[in-house]
């Protein structure tokens, strides 16, 4: 056992992990496809404290860290490093509600919807809600600036995050930002620190904006013979008002849900869209009206709340359905809303180049899409191909003027087209910046960008 290890060992007694057979279970997030070492050890940290010895220790030894949460990231930054530390946080799951300055402050490990609950105990919400809210930790959303079915009209992460506590690499530990709604002192570290994959340092806080819980939500299903004439009508509904939730799903996608939960949805290209106002029912009947006035094959609503759930669950479940169908390869892009259709096409003509079921849904609203490549993992030329076709939809956005991750983050998977879609002297600057937060090098190293 290395010096670095032993002291690591002994200054967090039980809760560094060193036996292959105990790691190998931190070695990955949920990308697959990206690679992933061995761990010299994963730490289970509890407190701040721990954190700080850890990256005090990693620093003066200079060995890589990643910090790992609920382990649901999809572009593999979670990944272990060979021979590096893995810095699980998501024991950290402090959580106080603060109803009169509706603020809550948790710790890294607290999982979304758990903090949502929270929140509604008090008549509140946490607006953010990515597919994954029930499993996805609130440390992670943060990371990677987390997004879901809300962003259009409530925004990403970034936007209801206040303060941050913030452990820097060689254990100084930092507080940044303000709960005031306004504050334009200085430089805005945090939003510097929420999307940087944990190449900075480690939130290990964080208070949160939380908003008055809506009374009521009514929904409507919209359905249309093609992604064009869907967007179409995205664009007319969102001219006229702003609905919570606007969520496509692709005809594949559509029979995928069916396979699964037996629903009868038709299986062609869906909307699902969703309006909290105070009183939903009116606006609904209008978003209905507009979709047929722009070719809407079926456009039924409900304001029946138990309806409503039951209809977005299609959506939620969506990539567990694709799963069902072979390995998956989820990609993130996103575009300008009106070009949406454009990078449906660019979609398919991935997927019949490829030889490849692609199955698409996503966040219509916003332009954020999730192409999800369907192979047989245990075909080496299916492999090859599902990543020549996650190329050639990464391509495809970035034509279209869009970005190679709208929401999941770059991590490793997404590495290699950062410098495409931002500059090299763009690039360069993000290095500089690691740089000075992280001069050793240690944070996640060749992750992010």
């Amino acid at each position: 056992m290395t010096c670095w290890l032993e002291d690591l060992v002994d200054r967090l007694p039980g809760r560094v992990l060193t036996d292959p057979t105990s790691t190998d279970a931190y070695r990955h997030d949920q990308c697959l496809v990206a690679e992933a070492g061995t761990p010299a050890a994963v730490v289970r940290a509890d407190s701040t404290e721990d954190v700080v010895a850890v990256l005090t220790i990693a620093h003066q030894a200079t060995v890589p860290v990643v910090t790992r949460g609920a382990g649901t990231g999809l572009a593999g930054a979670a990944n272990a490093i060979e021979g590096g530390i893995v810095l699980d946080v998501s024991r950290m799951t402090s959580l106080t509600i603060d109803p009169v300055g509706r603020t809550a402050t948790v710790g890294p490990g607290v999982l979304n919807g758990d903090l949502d609950a929270a929140a509604r105990s008090h008549g509140l919400c946490y607006a953010p809600d990515p597919g994954s809210r029930a499993i996805s930790s609130i440390g992670g959303n943060l990371a990677t600036n987390a997004g879901g079915m809300c962003c259009a009209k409530y925004g990403v992460t970034a936007d209801h995050a206040l303060e941050l506590t913030v452990v820097l690499p060689g254990g100084e530990v930092v507080r940044i930002g303000r709960t005031t709604r306004k504050d334009v002192t200085g430089l805005d570290l945090t939003r510097l620190i929420v999307g940087s994959e944990g190449t900075l340092g480690v939130i290990v806080e964080a208070t949160a904006r939380l908003l008055p819980a809506p009374a009521r939500t009514a929904t409507a299903a919209l359905t249309f013979p093609d992604v064009a004439t869907a967007i179409e009508a995205v664009l007319a509904i969102t001219a006229r008002s702003t609905p919570c939730a606007v969520e496509l799903m692709d005809a594949t996608t559509v029979h995928a849900v069916n396979a699964m939960t037996q629903m009868g949805l038709d299986e062609v290209p869906t909307l699902l869209v969703q309006s909290d106002v105070a009183d939903p029912g009116p606006e609904i009947v209008m978003i209905a009206s507009i979709a047929r006035e722009h070719g809407a094959i079926d456009a039924m609503h409900t304001d029946d709340e138990a309806e409503g759930t039951a209809l977005m669950e299609a959506r939620r479940v969506a990539l567990t359905a694709l799963e069902r169908l072979g390995t998956t390869l989820l990609d993130d892009v996103c575009v300008p809303v009106h070009r949406l259709p454009e990078l449906q096409a660019g979609i398919e003509r991935a997927a019949a180049t490829h030889d490849l079921v692609v199955g698409s849904f996503g966040h219509a609203a916003d332009g954020n899409l999730h192409p999800t490549i369907i192979y047989d993992a245990a075909d080496p030329g299916a492999r090859e191909r599902a990543r020549a076709c996650f190329d050639d939809i990464v391509a495809a956005a970035l034509d279209l003027g869009g970005t190679v991750s709208g929401e999941h983050g770059i991590g490793q998977l997404k590495v290699g087209y950062v410098e495409r879609q931002v500059g090299t002297a763009e690039r360069a600057l993000m290095h500089r910046i690691k740089a000075a937060f992280d001069p050793a090098g240690i944070m996640n190293p060749g992750r992010g960008y």
